[in-house]
């Protein structure tokens, strides 16, 4: 190997950057939430679904856009409510793989740039770059770098 074309001058700079590659906020909403659990029997006879079609979407897409396997997410999922102190809990990986085929997942695939902000609200996941969810929430015009 040769030398770079570009050699780095501002380490300082540089190794910030590779820090906050791992910057991620995740954000979920009191609807979101709310309709976590099926709240009634759900269901044919036997026992009831305890998790709605949403929550299995949005545990799907949260696979799908950070490639991880379904004990994986699980374990992220339980590990991000935890540290949130959200009463929820994910859904076991068995109970994912089983429902899967019934819930029908539709999600953009990301763009290559940084994911920023994953939102889960009523209407499922959302993945947002920088700043994205702030606009749209709080309704502002335009996002100015």
């Amino acid at each position: 190997m040769g030398k770079s074309l570009h050699p780095i001058t501002n380490w300082h700079q540089y190794n910030k950057s590779l820090i906050d590659r791992g910057s991620l906020t995740f954000w979920v909403d009191a609807d979101a939430m709310d309709n976590w659990f099926h709240q009634d029997h759900y269901g044919r006879r036997g026992r009831s679904q305890r998790y709605t079609d949403q929550t299995i979407c949005t545990f799907l897409m949260l696979k799908g856009i950070l490639s991880l396997t379904l004990r994986a997410t699980q374990r992220l999922l339980d590990a991000l409510f935890a540290l949130m102190n959200v009463p929820l809990c994910a859904p076991d990986y068995l109970c994912v793989s089983k429902r899967a085929s019934t819930v029908k997942v539709a999600y953009r695939q990301p763009s290559k740039a940084k994911v920023t902000d994953l939102v889960i609200d009523s209407t499922g996941l959302k993945v947002f770059g920088k700043g994205e969810w702030q606009v749209r929430k709080h309704a502002a015009e335009k996002r100015r770098v």
